[in-house]
């Protein structure tokens, strides 16, 4: 999506699933090739194997008329125009429960590009430069350091989120807080930060361990928590007008 952004190219992307058949797959590469767009389908094998081996016919058709250069061609007996600026791209997991091997002759349609876990620390690091933060390094160390051990210690729960997605949002709220008071230290800034915009998701059980890890972390740092005394003042009297504790 990124690449398409850069390129001021026309993206769509498609969630798979099993449920999709050939004919879902023809009507969306009719309108690829007509409109010139690009097609990103995620999690592209969960299809299943039957629909699978007549997609690898159904795109063979249309890198075929790409090479030969042609303005329309026969595609599902029917006279589709192309304009040759189109292609696919596929994501998936593989090795996953539920998920389908593809065939031979449609892995050959497609270029392989493998993908491994991003390294926290660096990409950390990276953005609490683009913040502004001078020490760096030394935080994105105690950033990671934190996330991995949560994602240890702490228990297993549905919105509980340690990975790259979580660490970005955190980074930018750091970097507000750290606009917000451009001289102090930074390392009660980033404390805050990670106290602060996680401890609303945090279990009670949880809580007291979570906090030790802060603590240990960034020991002899303590800040006071960032408030808002106007909203605060809101919320709470909007409480008592409607009766909820």
């Amino acid at each position: 999506k990124d690449l398409s952004r850069a390129l001021g190219s026309q993206i769509v992307v498609f969630n798979c699933s099993d449920q999709m058949t050939y004919q879902t797959m023809q009507q969306i590469f009719m309108g690829i090739a007509q409109t010139g767009c690009w097609g990103c389908f995620d999690e592209f094998n969960r299809i299943s194997i039957e629909v699978l081996s007549v997609v690898s016919t159904q795109y063979k058709t249309i890198l075929d008329a790409i090479r030969a250069n042609v303005k329309s061609f026969l595609f599902a007996d029917e006279d589709c125009k192309l304009i040759n600026t189109n292609g696919a791209f596929i994501t998936m997991n593989p090795g996953y429960a539920g998920r389908t091997e593809l065939p031979e002759n449609l892995k050959a349609l497609f270029r392989p590009v493998a993908m491994i876990t991003p390294d926290l620390r660096f990409i950390c690091e990276n953005m609490l430069m683009s913040e502004g933060f001078i020490k760096a390094r030394p935080l994105a160390n105690k950033f990671v350091q934190l996330y991995s051990l949560c994602k240890e210690l702490l228990s297993k729960q549905m919105h509980y989120d340690w990975g790259l997605r979580a660490v970005k949002s955190l980074l930018r709220q750091a970097g507000s807080l750290k606009r917000l008071e451009p001289d102090s230290d930074e390392n009660p800034v980033l404390c805050r930060a990670l106290r602060d915009f996680n401890t609303s998701k945090i279990t009670t059980l949880d809580m007291p361990i979570f906090l030790r890890l802060i603590k240990d972390l960034f020991p002899g740092c303590w800040p006071d928590p960032f408030s808002d005394p106007d909203f605060e003042k809101f919320c709470a009297d909007m409480s008592r007008k409607r009766g909820l504790q």
